[in-house]
Formats: C-alpha cells, sequence, structure tokens
C-alpha cells in the first residue's frame, strides 16, 4: 500500500532558542563571480553584496547574490588549494552547497542543546563586528560535507554580514530582462545514500528538536527508472523545512 503521512506532533517546545528562517545559501563554486552571473542573467537575482581581496579578504572571493528574501552566496579560492578544504569540496562535488544558513534567536541554547545531543562542531560561537553593529554565529556539521551556521542577528542593523561591503558593480543584462519573481526559500533538500535516510531525520530531531513533518515512500514518487522516499523536518515554528531523501 501507498504511503503518505502528515504529521500533527511537534514535540516539546523548545524552552530556549528559536529557530527564524533560512538565512542565507553558501556554495563553493570554481569561479564565484561567473557563478553569480549565471544566477542574475537566467534566475531575476541582483549583486547585493561582496567580499575579497579589496575588503582585506586574502583567501576567499565572495559574491552575495539576492532576490527578495533569498540570499545566496557564491565562494571561490583565490589561491590554488587555500584554503584546502575548499578545493578538496570543489574536487569531489564540483560547484556545490557548502553551508545552509539559519537565522536563530538565543544561539547559545540552540548550540549547546546541539552540541549535547552530539552534533559535531565545527566552529564554536564567535562573533563579528563592524560599524552596524555585531552577528553572534556557530556552525555544526550535519550530513555528508555539509554545515549549519546558526546566525544570530539580534544586535546587527546592517545589510548583510561583517567583512562584506556593497557589491561594487551592477549587472546591465538583467536591467533588460523580466523579472523572475522568486521571493523565499521554500525548503533545502539533504539527498542521502541508500537506508541512511532516517539517521540523518533523528539527528534533526535530537541536535536541533525538529519535529517530522510530513513524508512519502517509493509507491507516491517513482518513474520506470526510480524511485525515493523522504521525511520532511521542520522546526517548531515551521518556518524552515528540510526534506531528506534516499533512493529506493
Amino acid at each position: 500500500t501507498s504511503k503518505m503521512t502528515t504529521y500533527t506532533d511537534k514535540g516539546p517546545k523548545p524552552e530556549a532558542g528559536r529557530f527564524v528562517c533560512f538565512d542565507h545559501i553558501t556554495f563553493w563554486v570554481g569561479n564565484a563571480k561567473q557563478a553569480a552571473s549565471h544566477y542574475f542573467t537566467r534566475m531575476g537575482f541582483e549583486p547585493f553584496m561582496y567580499k575579497g581581496l579589496e575588503t582585506g579578504s586574502r583567501q576567499i572571493a565572495a559574491h552575495a547574490v539576492k532576490q527578495n528574501d533569498i540570499i545566496f552566496v557564491f565562494q571561490s579560492m583565490l589561491e590554488p588549494g587555500q584554503p584546502e578544504e575548499m578545493g578538496a569540496h570543489l574536487v569531489k562535488h564540483g560547484d556545490a552547497v557548502k553551508d545552509v544558513g539559519f537565522q536563530v534567536e538565543d544561539l547559545d541554547a540552540i548550540f549547546k542543546r546541539a552540541v549535547s545531543c552530539g552534533a559535531q562542531v565545527v566552529a564554536e560561537p564567535w562573533s563579528e563586528t563592524d560599524e552596524n553593529g555585531t552577528v553572534r554565529m556557530a556552525r555544526i556539521k550535519t550530513y555528508g560535507d555539509t554545515t549549519h551556521t546558526l546566525i544570530d542577528r539580534a544586535e546587527y542593523k546592517g545589510p548583510f554580514l561583517p567583512g562584506y561591503k556593497p557589491a561594487p558593480y551592477d549587472d546591465p543584462v538583467s536591467k533588460m530582462l523580466p523579472a523572475i519573481g522568486l521571493q523565499v526559500i521554500d525548503h533545502i533538500v539533504g539527498n542521502q545514500p541508500d537506508l541512511t535516510m532516517n539517521n540523518v531525520v533523528e539527528w534533526y530531531e535530537k541536535a536541533l528538536m525538529f519535529h517530522r513533518f510530513w513524508s512519502v515512500d517509493d509507491k507516491q514518487i517513482h518513474t520506470d527508472f526510480s524511485a525515493l522516499r523522504s521525511v520532511v523536518v521542520t522546526n517548531y515554528e515551521e518556518t524552515i523545512k528540510m526534506p531528506i531523501n534516499e533512493p529506493a
């Protein structure tokens, strides 16, 4: 029998800490400026923020693009193999998402709870400051080589993040193109190897106190050649949705 399930039990509301929304998505790519240009001309994004040699970033060039509430950041190495992790990621994955950032309230409570439940730390909480205030961040590992950065903007009034400056260019072609009209990031899928979906779902339930929102099995989603199972996890307020998929 086919099985599609909508879940109503959110579990207990976290005593402290709140996930607000997707903050921004970071891609590690071979050519950040070229990747950004593709999203201008094909997907309706506009130049937003930049960091690189001109702003004091010696290893990474980063082009942030924006469309309504969506921010993508494309980052590239300025020297081969520096940082080493970025070079290895490119060899393994090609241009790919490295980090899914969450805007949060009470970062310390979320981070402490995640670590106590087994989340692997990439970076302990740290602060970055500029003339617009201070952003607090922490980073933990999720599936594969992907990370989640937790971002607390309570004391920050700037347009994006310290270290970034407004993009020093316009895209002349995009001004001649019709608006695309993308509004928000609806969901971000994490594709897993076969028979590993449930382990990842349980990680989100334990470490981040997400709950199951919806699921389907291979009877629902299939073609003549392929099929998948999926469980969507979400935060208590259901503002962030992460389908976790595996082949079937």
